[in-house]
């Protein structure tokens, strides 16, 4: 991979981690994603966590980025699959074993993410759908798909820490803010071969980088917290995000006239 690709794939992460901390300041859990167009690069579709306002239990970030390329195609089903297929996915969290069941069947060959999903993990950490050969393509195709940790994996925990030491009124059993200490120094290791195996975690960052494959570390590049992505605050990222789609939407649409 070279350099360039690398940190392509590092600032579309980015923008997922803003997305999730603007979810964040509106009281919701912080996990956020974003589709892009593998062709041309651009964000077509974003989604964020969306549980605590609508009160629906399976409205996650990858579903409400799902339901968005849904509406463009209406009842072209084979369309919207297509569509989503030639997409890569960027979330800031582990998808969990629902989202990573439709991302697989959407035929969607690659997902980047921050953190493992200790609970509900699809990727790697509980489950690994993307690597379950019964967990079929939207086609009845059979594939394996890669899925790609680490990326401001440091960043998307310490989101979810800001969120889970703040007091969620939605939740059944809240907790006292006392009882609830914010941990900033700490951080589990990475199990890769959990999620990818030494070759793809070659062809993805490097040889001269498997030696973190082999001691469960953070990449040299995300061992320090980018506390300023994180602690900063994005009124924008939405409108800018739409902003771009309506520009993919533009392209595409002159493609179809010419």
């Amino acid at each position: 991979m070279t350099w360039e690709t690398i940190m392509t794939h590092k600032e579309h992460m980015a923008t997922a981690v803003k997305l999730a901390k603007y979810a964040l300041d509106k009281g919701e859990t912080p996990v956020a994603c974003i589709f892009v167009d593998k062709i041309t690069n651009q964000i077509v579709a974003y989604g964020m966590n969306d549980t605590n306002n609508s009160l629906n239990g399976i409205a996650h970030a990858e579903f409400m980025a799902i339901e968005q390329i849904k509406l463009r195609f209406s009842n072209d089903h084979k369309g919207f699959a297509e569509f989503c297929s030639n997409c890569i996915v960027y979330v800031t969290v582990e998808p969990c074993i629902m989202c990573a069941s439709a991302l697989k069947q959407l035929r969607i060959h690659k997902i980047y993410y921050g953190c493992g999903n200790d609970r509900f993990g699809g990727n790697g950490t509980v489950l690994s759908i993307n690597n379950n050969m019964s967990t079929l393509g939207y086609d009845g195709s059979i594939f394996q798909q890669k899925s790609i940790p680490g990326l401001y994996r440091r960043e998307a925990i310490m989101l979810l820490r800001y969120f889970y030491v703040k007091e969620n009124k939605r939740s059944p059993n809240p907790r006292a803010k006392l009882d609830r200490n914010l941990d900033t120094k700490n951080f589990p290791n990475i199990n890769w071969s959990q999620y990818m195996d030494r070759k793809l975690f070659g062809q993805e960052f490097g040889l001269n980088n498997l030696r973190n494959y082999d001691s469960m570390t953070d990449l040299e590049d995300y061992k320090s917290i980018d506390w300023d992505l994180i602690d900063s605050h994005y009124d924008s990222i939405v409108r800018d995000i739409k902003k771009e789609i309506k520009q993919f939407k533009q392209k595409e649409n002159k493609k179809l006239k010419i």
